[in-house]
C-alpha cells in the first residue's frame, strides 16, 4: 500500500509557493499542480485527507477541500470512494523525469556559432535590474509606479471584457485582425489628439513600439538600405535596424531636436521622435518639422515617426505629430498605448498607409499573428471608458511636480552638471563635466540603492563619451527624489579626480 507523504514536506511545499499574491486555495493548487507535472511525487500516490492537509499547512479544510475538487475536475487528481484522493498516473510527469536526465550527450553536436545570421545579445542595450522596485531611489525611465496604477479601473475592464459574450468576442483566433473597438478607439480617442486622422485600415497593432520598428525593418529594410537615425537617439531602433542593414546614418541632435543638414539627403528612411527627442527630451518646434517633411519630399525619403511620450507634454498646446502635417504619406506613424500605463502591456501600433498596414498585417501573421485578444479587448474598454484620459489628468498634475524637484536637486547636488529643461516626458538628460564616467557612477550607485541610467549607451559611435546620463521619475515618488539625488552627488565628489588626490571637498553648486 502507498505511504503517505509527511506534513513535514507538505508544509515546505506550501511556503514555496508562497509568490506571486495568489489565494490560498491557488496556492494549493499551484503545489500540487507542481509536484505532479514535475515529476515529484510517484504515480498513483496518495495525498493527504483535506483535514490532514489543512492542519499540516495552516489553513481552513473547506479552503483544500475546493482545491481538491477543482483538481478533480481537471483530471490532475483521482478520488476514490472510502480511500481518499490520489495523484492520476496520466497526469504525472515522473516517468518523462526519469528518462531523460542524465542523457548521455551526443558527440555530433552542431557548432552553433557560425549559424548565427547576428547575435543580438552582443548589441549595446539598456540595461535594467529584474528587481528595480527593491531599490529606494529608482530612476530609471520606462517603469511604472504602482501608486499611480488605476487597479480598480483595470480590473473593471479585464472583468468586463471576461463576460460571457465578451469572451465570445476575443477568444476567437483573430488570424491577422485586431479587435475591431481598440483599432475604433484609436482611431477616434488617440489619434485626433495629436492631429491625426486615419482610417481603419490604415491602423495595426503591435506588441509595444518595438515590434512596430521590427515590423517596418523586415519589410522596408535590406544590407544596402541607408536609415538615418537620431545620435544619441533610441538604442532599441538602432538595434533592429541594424539587423537589417549595413548602412545606419547617425543624425546630430541639436537644442531643437533632430538637426536639418545634408546628412538627411543620404537617407532612405530617417528615424525622429520629435515630440521628445530620446534621449534627450528637447521638442522640435513647428517650422522644423514642416522644413523636416518638405527636405523628404525633396529628397525621396520616408520618415518614420516615434511619438515618443507626446502624451505627457508640460504645456496645453504642444506642437501636431509630423504625421499631422503630413501630405504626401512620407511619414509612417507610431504610438504606445501602454508606455506610461504599464509598459508590461506591451501595446502598440502604426499608422501607415493602407498597403502597406496591409503587408504588415500578412508579416506580422507570420510572427505571432495578432496581440492577445483579450488585451486589446481590455485596452478598448479602458479608453472607452475614460480610464485613459483620466490617468493622463493624474499624470499631468504629479509628473511636472516630479520633474521640477528632480531638476532643483540635480542643479544643488550634482556639481558641474547640465541638465536640459525638461517640458514633458518622464525623465531628464544630464551631462556631467569630462571625467565622469557614469558607467562607473552607476555601478557605485546601485551599491547605495541609486539606479540611473548610463548615456553612453544611446550613441551610435564605439567610443561614445562617458558623461552624460539619463534620470527618470515615473518609478519614484517624489518625497524620494531629493535624497537620492542629493546621495548620488555625495558620490560623485567621492569619486572626482580632485577628491581622488586629496583636495579640499567643496560645497556642491548650482550647475553651469
Amino acid at each position: 500500500m502507498p505511504v503517505r507523504l509527511g506534513s513535514v514536506m507538505w508544509k515546505q511545499r506550501f511556503q514555496l509557493s508562497a509568490e506571486g499574491g495568489i489565494s490560498l486555495q491557488g496556492r494549493i493548487r499551484r503545489m500540487l499542480v507542481s509536484a505532479v507535472l514535475d515529476g515529484q511525487l510517484p504515480r498513483d500516490a496518495p495525498i493527504p485527507s483535506s483535514r490532514e492537509l489543512a492542519e499540516a499547512i495552516g489553513v481552513a479544510r473547506n479552503t483544500v477541500v475546493l482545491a481538491y475538487q477543482q483538481l478533480a475536475d481537471e483530471g490532475y487528481l483521482i478520488s476514490r470512494p472510502r480511500s481518499g484522493h490520489f495523484i492520476n498516473p496520466e497526469m504525472s510527469g515522473e516517468r518523462l523525469a526519469t528518462e531523460t536526465v542524465g542523457a548521455p550527450m551526443g558527440s555530433l553536436q552542431p557548432a552553433w556559432g557560425p549559424r548565427f545570421r547576428f547575435r543580438p545579445s552582443l548589441q549595446r542595450n539598456i540595461v535594467k535590474p529584474a528587481d528595480w522596485q527593491k531599490y529606494p531611489y529608482p530612476f530609471i525611465y520606462g517603469q511604472f509606479d504602482p501608486a499611480m496604477f488605476p487597479i480598480p479601473d483595470w480590473r473593471e475592464c479585464c472583468m468586463k471584457a471576461l463576460s460571457v459574450l465578451g469572451i465570445h468576442d476575443w477568444a476567437s483566433d483573430l488570424i491577422a485582425s485586431d479587435d475591431a473597438s481598440l483599432v475604433e478607439q484609436i482611431r477616434t480617442r488617440v489619434l485626433p489628439r495629436r492631429g491625426v486622422w486615419a482610417g481603419a485600415d490604415e491602423i495595426i497593432v503591435t506588441v509595444g513600439a518595438q515590434q512596430a520598428l521590427y515590423l517596418l525593418a523586415d519589410l522596408l529594410m535590406t544590407e544596402g538600405t541607408a536609415v538615418g537615425i537620431e545620435d544619441p537617439g533610441y538604442p532599441d531602433a538602432r538595434n533592429i535596424f541594424a539587423a537589417r542593414t549595413r548602412a545606419l546614418r547617425p543624425l546630430r541632435v541639436d537644442a531643437f531636436g533632430l538637426a536639418l543638414d545634408d546628412a538627411l539627403g543620404e537617407c532612405d528612411y530617417v528615424m525622429v521622435t520629435p515630440s521628445h527627442q530620446c534621449p534627450t527630451t528637447v521638442t522640435m518646434p513647428l517650422a522644423r518639422r514642416e522644413a523636416l517633411l518638405a527636405l523628404a519630399e525633396e529628397a525621396d525619403f520616408v520618415v518614420i515617426e516615434d511619438d515618443f511620450e507626446a502624451e505627457n507634454s508640460f504645456f496645453a498646446n504642444s506642437n501636431p505629430a509630423l504625421k499631422s502635417l503630413d501630405r504626401s504619406d512620407r511619414v509612417l506613424y507610431i504610438g504606445s498605448l501602454s508606455k506610461t500605463f504599464a509598459p508590461g502591456l506591451r501595446l502598440g501600433y502604426i499608422v501607415g498607409p493602407r498597403e502597406l498596414v496591409r503587408e504588415a498585417r500578412a508579416l506580422r501573421r507570420l510572427m505571432i499573428r495578432h496581440p492577445s485578444a483579450f488585451v486589446q479587448r481590455s485596452y478598448a474598454l479602458f479608453l472607452a471608458l475614460g480610464h485613459h484620459d483620466a490617468l493622463l489628468r493624474r499624470l499631468a498634475q504629479e509628473y511636472p511636480a516630479r520633474a521640477a524637484a528632480l531638476c532643483r536637486a540635480v542643479h544643488a547636488h550634482l556639481q558641474d552638471t547640465q541638465v536640459v529643461p525638461v517640458t514633458g516626458g518622464a525623465s531628464c538628460w544630464v551631462s556631467g563635466p569630462a571625467w565622469l564616467d557614469t558607467r562607473a557612477l552607476a555601478g557605485a550607485a546601485a551599491e547605495r540603492g541609486i539606479l540611473i541610467e548610463p548615456g553612453d549607451v544611446f550613441f551610435m559611435s564605439d567610443d561614445p563619451p562617458r558623461n552624460h546620463m539619463r534620470l527618470g521619475f515615473s518609478s519614484i515618488e517624489a518625497d524620494r527624489i531629493e535624497p537620492g539625488i542629493r546621495a548620488l552627488g555625495e558620490l560623485m565628489r567621492d569619486l572626482s579626480p580632485r577628491t581622488a588626490r586629496g583636495g579640499v571637498r567643496t560645497q556642491p553648486h548650482r550647475a553651469g
